[in-house]
């Protein structure tokens, strides 16, 4: 099947509604699978271990007629560390340079947020304390979509922010443990590791089992049932997010080579049939370039499939303006991610809103930002780039407000405090903020009624 990229024009009199229309992307309800998820995460919590035990033989064909107790899907430090030294010496060293840099990106990020207070004249202290949460879970997917990458972007900034207790869970269908994923752990900083995947781990994270502490936040990719049962636990724990199909932006000016800027749409339209690739460019006779390059090279991809069958549903080639244009419709679009392959992309960095990251340069092509950059790649999708952020140390911390009113500080607040509560009726909050005042204070303040 040849690929049919649509090509736009932003002068098109329709050209908004035909962008919204390409944008538009609202994640199906399976009924099927919610009514499935709910059936699991019921079982989970009545039951415990013995419900993951037999959803996890069940559905991860675990072999010798399936384990027997949940201990046998711990994964120890030693067999971590022996998974890691077994590697290929070249892969070692990658995934190590990958973890070290994603460690310096999110030391910097924890250097940044440590809380703060101050004192005012009549001695009240007021402040901001930054704490770590206690137990996060991280899901990684198993089996043929196995990430080694997403265990380091989710776990190092955990690790980073002080998190004691990092838990993994990773389905290990038929048996098949993948060992870059259990070097990565132990790169990583995970404290514990579980072969148990689907619903039924979402739900022992989520709500504890006999054998797992229940967590703080569960983050991490996964299928639909992980997802459906992440958004059914929300509110129990918290989560990262409820991500979309993969999503890249290319906005250019017309002097990266088309095969690079060609190589990186395919990038993402691999990741599946719904990921989104589109170009944006003001110089006709380059996007037809950039076309002749897709068509030339597609061919040469092991995913073509589905490179195909994406940038058919989902892409686009779109003819703007100028770059300024780009920018606005960009920042409309709110990529997941955004390259800006320029010879000056700061020039153009300065005018983007909304994006979950932007690779800026025609050498920094997003799959650098994927594996071993530095910033995290769990990113916003789907527009959400809008209103939130990419995981960082900043999602595994808390903050509590430091109040510590001074006696001095008492009679002026606490005059204010009394005032507004019995205008909302409230007259206990009221009158524990009078009991603290010097009675020469009580003058002028509305009565209880």
């Amino acid at each position: 099947m040849a690929v049919q990229i649509r090509k736009l024009d932003s002068t098109a009199p329709d050209f908004k509604n035909t962008l919204d229309a390409l944008l538009a992307f609202e994640a199906e309800t399976d009924d099927a699978i919610e009514t499935a998820v709910a059936h699991i995460l019921r079982d989970v919590k009545a039951r415990g271990d013995a419900a993951v035990l037999e959803y996890t033989n069940k559905f991860d064909r675990i072999p010798n007629g399936g384990a027997k107790s949940m201990a046998e899907f711990d994964i120890g430090q030693a067999e971590l560390d022996q998974a890691l030294a077994a590697l290929p010496e070249a892969q070692r060293a990658a995934l190590q340079v990958a973890a070290d840099r994603v460690r310096v990106f999110h030391e910097r990020q924890k250097d940044a947020s440590t809380g703060f207070t101050f004192t005012e004249p009549d001695g009240t202290v007021l402040g901001q304390r930054v704490t770590p949460l206690d137990r996060v879970g991280i899901y990684v997917p198993g089996g043929k979509a196995a990430y080694p990458s997403s265990v380091l972007m989710n776990a190092i900034p955990a690790h980073v922010a002080g998190v004691k207790e990092i838990i993994m869970v990773v389905p290990t269908p038929d048996g098949v443990k993948n060992q870059m994923v259990l070097a990565a752990a132990a790169i990583a900083g995970v404290t514990r590791v579980i072969t148990i995947g689907g619903a039924q781990a979402v739900g022992a994270l989520a709500y504890g089992t006999e054998t797992i502490q229940p967590v703080d936040k569960i983050v991490g990719p996964g299928n639909a049932y992980v997802a459906a049962a992440k958004r059914r636990v929300f509110g129990v724990v918290g989560i990262d997010m409820i991500a979309g199909p993969s999503e890249i932006l290319v906005l250019c000016d017309g002097t990266t080579d088309p095969d690079w800027v060609a190589m990186d749409l395919f990038s993402q339209a691999e990741h599946d049939e719904l990921a989104q690739a589109i170009l944006l460019c003001p110089d006709a006779d380059y996007i037809a370039k950039v076309e002749q390059s897709i068509h030339k090279l597609l061919p040469t991809m092991p995913r073509k499939d589905t490179i195909t069958t994406s940038m058919t549903d989902r892409g686009a080639l779109i003819k703007v303006r100028d770059m300024d244009e780009a920018c606005e419709i960009a920042s409309s679009i709110a990529a997941e991610h955004l390259e800006i392959s320029a010879l000056d992309p700061m020039q153009w960095a300065d005018k983007i809103r909304h994006a979950g990251a932007m690779f800026l340069g025609r050498f920094s092509s997003e799959s650098l930002g994927d594996y071993c950059c530095g910033p995290n790649h769990v990113l916003p999708t789907s527009r959400t780039a809008r209103f939130s952020s990419p995981l960082g140390v900043y999602d595994f911390q808390k903050r509590s407000s430091i109040i510590q009113v001074s006696e001095a500080g008492a009679q002026t607040l606490g005059k204010v405090a009394a005032t507004l509560a019995y205008g909302e009726g409230l007259q206990a909050h009221a009158r524990s903020a009078e009991l603290r005042l010097d009675p020469t204070q009580l003058q002028n303040l509305p009565q209880a009624s």
